[in-house]
């Protein structure tokens, strides 16, 4: 099994025209994602890949079934590519896209919210079921199939630690990248909660940075629901100086708040397996499955 993308969920792309469009329009057919369009106003009856670009999402629902949607767009017009995405009813909206306002991100998370679709991002890497689909901008040749669950909030750092587990002979069930921005869709509770109840998943990987209390609630999920299944996690930025960001906009440390100790801390009270590098992270995953 695998959580919210799998071999048959029918995916656009919204921007497939432009370059990072038509590029990610390839690695996904390549991969085998069941892509069948892409939007891009104005541009309705062309083809890309093999393809066909439609004009709204709607079009794109009726006329080819979609159910998903990729959105690699300019920021700026992000906020009308969601609103259109979620309008049409989809299920699964992923936005690829860093630098969304803040303020865009936050009415879209409110109205994807509402209408019961997930929103996964902004500033993401997206979705993969490895072996199955994938909404998402992920070489897919670094992941495998397997019992591992991933969520982080690092997309460079997913790559890492699934190429590595893929290399150890460990796949993968689903690796969800919730974004690197302060404001989301989807939270690490959201998929601890959808990971808990896949039956493929036996472990799971959580990578953290700092910033933020999303891992700090987390652990309080953790503990509060006696999760039923093995964690293991890694906070990015344990050196990082304070009051500066560090790559992500969400990665930033004001006084004691969102620091690695804390997130450390919490983690460890509610019985995660915080290790102090990648590579233990990966002996710790499998020991837990020996």
């Amino acid at each position: 099994m695998a959580i919210f993308v799998d071999s048959d969920t029918r995916i656009i792309i919204q921007g497939i025209t432009g370059t990072q469009g038509s590029y990610h329009a390839k690695k996904m057919l390549e991969y085998g994602a069941g892509l069948v369009g892409g939007t891009s106003p104005g541009k309705g009856g062309q083809v890309v890949e093999g393809v066909p670009v439609f004009d709204m999402v709607a079009e794109a629902r009726d006329a080819v079934g979609a159910q998903a949607s990729m959105i690699l767009v300019p920021a700026v017009g992000v906020y009308d590519a969601g609103v259109e995405a979620i309008e049409a009813g989809l299920e699964l909206v992923v936005i690829i896209t860093e630098h969304v306002p803040v303020h865009d991100a936050m009415r879209l998370v409110g109205l994807a919210k509402r209408r019961g679709v997930r929103l996964i991002g902004p500033n993401t890497i997206g979705v993969i079921s490895p072996g199955l689909s994938k909404v998402g901008i992920m070489p897919g040749y670094i992941y495998s199939r397997g019992p591992v669950g991933i969520v982080s909030r690092s997309g460079t750092l997913t790559h890492e630690v699934s190429s590595n587990l893929t290399f150890r002979g460990i796949g993968q069930s689903t690796c969800v990248g919730i974004g690197g921005d302060p404001i989301i869709g989807t939270t690490f509770i959201d998929v601890l909660a959808a990971l808990r109840d896949d039956p493929e998943t036996k472990v799971v990987v959580l990578i953290g940075e700092i910033g933020g209390a999303a891992e700090e609630r987390a652990a309080a999920y953790i503990k509060d629901t006696a999760y039923p299944k093995p964690v293991v996690a890694f906070i990015a930025g344990q050196t990082a100086p304070p009051e500066k960001r560090m790559g992500h906009a969400g990665a930033i440390v004001q006084g004691s708040a969102g620091t690695a100790a804390s997130k450390i801390m919490a983690l460890t009270e509610a019985g995660v397996v915080v290790s102090p590098t990648l590579d233990t992270v990966l002996d710790e995953v499998k020991r837990t499955l020996a």
